[in-house]
């Protein structure tokens, strides 16, 4: 009888964790290393399955005895445990890939530069409410690996992060959905855009004519790579207008067309629960998605009608002393920042900083002379922005380096009927934890200045 398949997995977050429980489910000899230090609840996990674990530190004698190795998103290829493996010649997968081995449930996998976890939580509340046996993955939601390991779906709905895609080979998506591609994670991709879009374009990698794409049509880095790449999957664009062949649009009478292959169906903008450009966009990418799983036409416009957003984005705080405050952390690159900006419609008191991925502020620039009374950096370092909009552009920048500061300084600048806007541009990781953390703080802080009733 061989020998278990020996499975190394380098990450204790949900993911690796998520890998690791599948793996032992599956037979395999399993191992997790953490450089880092584990959650007590994922510690909990793996104690309970009977799988061996370390952190603080990788036994690289253990680790190189892998047939493969699972890796977690955030580790970069070129950390010095990544090269040895690779210099041994082990295979390196994702969580997902992993996970794809072991189910044939439908795969709806969403990427893009912004958007992507609006669109995917939309999507999953479609096929939800439309009483459909589905899960929800990814860089959202629970492990994919974990629920395999012990649940069953007929419908997977998967955020996928360019970091996610670079390890998956075989996974095969029945609908892929590109939202957008701008620049973002560039420090990780030697600062050569092509790379992240190549990361990106990973999405189609083995759709067949049975699937389909859907992508937002006047994306132009998507339009210039589709005159580079094939696929054979069935081409589902949406635009703002009808344009192309377009699949779904806004048509004169102000509703959005959905038109599949097999059916249409429109539902009026003004009925829809997320205002804003970029959400029309969002919604039309879930709205398709749901077409092309045969979901009932009164269950998609339901739900596209009373979703309730996701935290974090664009995320109404509170109102005092006649300001608006609206906590849209999880804007951490500059285009996603632009959707912000363009959706503000009060003059906009705009928190900015954190750390930079190689940002090029030039994006934003026409909204914020139009929009921003002034600008709150808010880092350790914040000489990036200063630089930009204060010496180069005019702009009135406030430097702070801390969250007590900014909110000090934007209650300085702000008059009743503005809107103070945390769309930082940047990473959370110089003051901050993650994205979730500094946004929690950020309404932590806005409540704590509210007038006692």
């Amino acid at each position: 009888m061989s020998a278990p398949k020996r499975l190394v997995v380098l990450g204790g977050g949900e993911s690796g964790v998520g890998a690791a429980i599948l793996g032992k489910v599956k037979g395999m000899d399993v191992f997790l290393s953490d450089f880092g230090k584990i959650a007590p609840h994922y510690r909990e996990m793996l104690d309970s399955e009977g799988i061996e674990w370390e952190e603080g530190g990788h036994t690289m004698e253990r680790i190189l005895l892998a047939d493969e190795v699972v890796k977690s998103p955030g580790i970069a290829p070129t950390t010095p445990v990544m090269e040895a493996i690779s210099a041994k010649g082990i295979p390196v997968i994702s969580e997902i890939e992993l996970a794809g081995r072991y189910t044939d449930a439908k795969m709806v996998c969403i990427t893009g530069s912004n958007g992507k976890t609006t669109t995917t939580l939309l999507t999953y509340h479609i096929l939800r409410d439309a009483g459909i046996n589905v899960g929800l993955a990814g860089n959202v939601g629970r492990s994919l690996a974990l629920q395999v390991a012990r649940e069953h779906h007929d419908v997977y709905v998967i955020e996928l992060s360019s970091f996610q895609l670079e390890n998956m080979y075989d996974f095969r998506a029945n609908i892929a959905v590109i939202l957008n591609i701008t620049p973002d994670h560039l420090d990780r991709y030697e600062y050569k855009m092509q790379n992240y879009i190549n990361a990106k374009f990973r999405i189609l990698r083995n759709l067949t004519p049975e699937d389909a794409f859907i992508f937002w049509q006047d994306d132009p880095v998507i339009q210039s790579q589709l005159r580079q790449v094939s696929t054979e999957a069935r081409m589902f664009p949406f635009a703002e207008h009808d344009e192309n062949g377009c699949r779904a649009y806004v048509d004169d009478e102000a509703e959005i067309v959905f038109d599949t292959d097999e059916d249409s169906l429109k539902v009026p903008v003004a009925q829809l629960s997320l205002n804003g450009l970029h959400n029309l966009y969002n919604s039309m990418a879930a709205g398709l998605s749901a077409c092309l799983l045969d979901i009932r036409k009164e269950d998609i416009r339901r739900a596209l009608e009373n979703f309730e957003g996701v935290e974090h984005r664009l995320e109404y705080v509170a109102t005092v002393d006649g300001v608006r405050w609206v906590n849209d952390s999880k804007a951490t690159n500059v285009n996603s920042c632009w959707y912000a900006l363009e959706s503000m419609t009060t003059p906009t008191i705009l928190i900015l900083g954190g750390k930079d991925k190689g940002n090029d502020y030039s994006e934003i620039l026409p909204l914020v002379k139009d929009k921003v009374k002034v600008i709150v950096a808010m880092g350790k370092d914040n000489d990036k922005i200063v630089n930009y909009f204060n010496k180069e552009n005019g702009v009135t920048v406030i430097s702070t380096h801390s969250l007590e500061d900014a909110i000090a300084a934007c209650r300085e600048q702000s008059t009743d009927g503005d809107t103070v806007l945390l769309s930082p541009c940047c990473a959370s990781f110089d003051l901050f934890n993650s994205y979730e953390d500094r946004g929690t703080k950020f309404k932590n802080a806005v409540k704590s200045i509210i007038p006692n009733k």
